[in-house]
């Protein structure tokens, strides 16, 4: 299957896109992992959640001016709606994202 492009993946028609932008290295990295499982459960077939490597795509993390990690930016129809950088407790992002998983 071929690779779809950054933009291809954010433009998930009538479902928002949380991107996770993080680093195999990263230690709050990590402690977002789990935290975003739980989320993706809890909102399953009305959010899309994709992670993004900075390392590996350095591109794309400047497009988004992404300078600390991780960096969560949530896309609806491919526009940036919201953003956070540093580990979100998951009580927390399910609040944010209620707003804009619910319309």
């Amino acid at each position: 299957m071929p690779k779809k492009s950054f933009s291809e993946l954010i433009n998930s028609p009538g479902m928002p896109v949380l991107v996770d932008f993080y680093a195999d290295w990263c230690g709050p990295c990590k402690t977002m992992a789990p935290i975003l499982q739980q989320v993706a459960q809890q909102h399953q077939g009305k959010l899309r959640i994709i992670k993004i490597d900075v390392d590996r795509n350095q591109a794309v993390a400047q497009q988004f001016r992404v300078q600390s990690i991780p960096t969560l930016i949530l896309f609806q129809n491919g526009q940036p709606v919201w953003r956070q950088a540093g580990v979100v407790p998951a009580p927390q992002l399910n609040q944010t994202l209620q707003g804009f998983v619910n319309r």
